[in-house]
C-alpha cells in the first residue's frame, strides 16, 4: 500500500503554500521590486492590491516554460522543480487568495495555463502547486462558478485523485469540497462524479492506505459532502463496492467498499484528530439513512460487526468517562450523537448469533448511556443556577446547543430503551436457569458494578 504521509500542514480551504506562508491569515509580501512606485506605475496593479500584473505575467510564461522544458528532457521519471521557480509560483498561490488577485487570473485564462501543466507535468511539486492555486481562485463564487464551467478541468481534477502523492491529493480533495459546497454548481459537479466511476475506488483507496491526518480528515469531509448532497450517489457506491465488476473477478481481487473504508480511515483519526473523526462518523450515520447500507452492515460476520465493535470502543473508553465533569457532555455530544445513532441501527439490524446481542457485552454501553442521561440531568441543574448572559447572539448560541444535546439525549433514551426490553427478555430466561444453577452472581454482579448499574 501507498504511504501517503507528508510533512506539509495546508490544511484550510484556502491554502497557502506550505514553505513559504506559515501564516494562514494574513497576506503574501509583494513581489520583489515593487515597492516605492510612481503614481504612474500604479496603473499596473492588480485592482486596489501591490501585485503587479507584470511581473504575474512573466511568472506565468515562465510557468509554461519550466513544463515545457521537462517535457524535453530525455528522462521519464519525475522532475525536480528549481527553488527559484518554486518561491515564485509560490507567491502567486499565497497572492491568488486575495480577491483582486483571483479575479484577475480568471480573467487571464490562468486556468487554462494551469491545466495544461498540471496535464504535461511530470514534478508532483508543480503539480500540487498548480491546483494549490486554482483551489484559493476557486473560493470566490465567481470565480468558481467560472473554473467549474470548464469540462476538461473537472476531468483531470477528478482523475487526480488516483494519483499517489499525498500534497497532491490533500490539494484536489480541498479544490473538490471547496467547488461542490458551491450551491451554484455544485450539481455540475456531482453529475461529474457520478459519471467518473473511478471517483469512489480512488477515495477509497486513500481512506484505506493513508497514513497522513490531513489528507484523511479532508477526503472524509468530500466524502460527507457528496453524500450529504446526493443520495444517489451514495447509493451507487455501496452497491458498487458490494458487486466486484468483471475485472476485479478475472484479478481475483475484492473491490473496496465505501462501509469498511470509512471505518478504516475512522480508527486511524480515533487517537490524533477528534473532528475528523465526527466527520467519518457523520458519513457512517448517512449510511444508515438508506436501505443499501443498512443491507451492508448487516451481512452478518462483515463491517457492520467490525463498525459495532469500535464504537462501542469509542463510547465506552473514550467519551463521558465516570471521572469527567458533566460539561463533557457539550464537547463530546456531536461524536455521541452520531454514534450512538449508528450503534442503534447496528443493534436493531442484529443477528441474533452475533456478538453484539449478547447481554454482557451490551452492559458497558448501557453504563455509558445511562452516564449521558445523568450529566445531561446534572448539566441542566448547574446550568439553571447561572446568571443568563444578554444578547441576542448568546441567546441563538443556546438555541443550537440545546437542539444539539436534544438530539443526543432523544438517540440516547431511545436506544437504551430498546436494549432494556431485550435485556428484559434475557433476564426471564436467566430466571429460570437460576433455579437449576447459582450462575448469576459471578457472571453479571461484577459488571454490573463496573459499570454502575447496581
Amino acid at each position: 500500500m501507498e504511504d501517503h504521509s507528508v510533512d506539509d500542514d495546508n490544511s484550510s480551504i484556502l491554502s497557502s503554500s506550505p514553505a513559504n506562508s506559515p501564516v494562514m491569515d494574513r497576506n503574501p509580501s509583494p513581489p520583489p521590486d515593487r515597492e516605492g512606485e510612481q503614481d504612474g506605475e500604479k496603473v499596473d496593479a492588480i485592482g486596489d492590491t501591490v501585485y503587479s500584473k507584470h511581473w504575474l505575467f512573466s511568472t506565468l510564461t515562465r510557468l509554461i516554460q519550466i513544463v515545457s522544458e521537462q517535457n524535453t528532457g530525455d528522462s521519464d521519471g519525475q522532475m525536480q522543480l528549481p527553488e527559484e521557480d518554486e518561491d515564485e509560483l509560490c507567491k502567486i498561490w499565497d497572492m491568488a487568495m486575495d480577491k483582486d488577485v483571483a479575479g484577475f487570473l480568471q480573467e487571464f485564462k490562468a486556468a487554462d495555463i494551469l491545466l495544461g501543466v498540471i496535464a504535461k507535468s511530470r514534478c508532483p511539486r508543480l503539480t500540487e502547486i498548480c491546483v494549490g492555486i486554482l483551489g484559493n481562485i476557486a473560493c470566490f463564487p465567481d470565480t468558481c462558478l467560472t473554473l467549474s464551467q470548464n469540462n476538461d478541468l473537472g476531468v483531470v481534477l477528478l482523475l487526480l485523485l488516483g494519483d499517489t502523492d499525498p500534497p497532491t491529493l490533500l490539494e484536489t480533495s480541498r479544490l473538490l469540497l471547496t467547488c461542490v459546497s458551491q450551491s451554484d454548481v455544485s450539481s455540475l459537479w456531482l453529475e461529474r462524479v457520478r459519471q467518473q466511476t473511478s471517483v469512489c475506488s480512488s477515495l477509497c483507496f486513500i481512506m484505506c492506505s493513508s497514513t497522513n491526518m490531513d489528507l484523511l480528515v479532508k477526503v472524509g469531509e468530500l466524502v460527507d459532502k457528496l453524500f450529504d448532497l446526493d443520495e444517489e450517489l451514495m447509493k451507487t457506491w455501496v452497491t458498487a463496492g458490494s458487486q466486484p465488476s468483471d475485472e476485479d473477478k478475472e484479478e481475483g481481487e475484492r473491490r473496496l467498499d465505501v462501509a469498511s473504508s470509512l471505518l478504516e480511515a475512522a480508527k486511524q483519526l480515533r487517537s490524533e484528530s477528534p473532528e475528523g473523526l465526527e466527520v467519518y462518523l457523520h458519513a457512517l450515520q448517512l449510511l444508515t439513512t438508506i436501505h443499501h447500507g443498512i443491507q451492508t452492515l448487516a451481512v452478518a460476520g462483515g463491517t457492520g460487526q467490525a463498525l459495532w465493535t469500535f464504537l462501542c470502543e469509542v463510547v465506552c473508553e473514550d467519551l463521558c468517562q465516570p471521572d469527567d465533569p458533566p460539561l463533557v457532555l457539550q464537547e463530546q455530544k456531536s461524536l455521541l450523537v452520531h454514534a450512538l445513532a449508528v450503534l442503534s441501527v447496528l443493534y436493531a439490524c442484529q443477528d441474533q448469533e452475533a456478538e453484539h446481542s449478547k447481554a454482557d457485552t451490551l452492559l458497558p454501553l448501557v453504563g455509558s448511556m445511562l452516564r449521558v442521561l445523568q450529566y445531561h440531568r446534572e448539566y441542566q441543574v448547574s446550568s439553571g443556577h447561572k446568571e443568563k448572559k444578554d444578547g441576542q447572539e448568546k441567546e441563538e448560541e443556546e438555541e443550537k446547543v440545546d437542539e444539539q444535546l436534544q438530539a443526543l439525549i432523544q438517540t440516547t433514551a431511545e436506544f437504551l430503551s430498546d436494549i432494556i426490553t431485550d435485556l428484559t427478555k434475557v433476564t426471564l430466561l436467566l430466571e429460570l436457569s437460576i433455579k437449576k444453577q447459582s450462575l448469576f452472581p459471578t457472571m453479571l454482579l461484577p459488571s454490573l458494578n463496573q459499570n454502575k448499574l447496581i
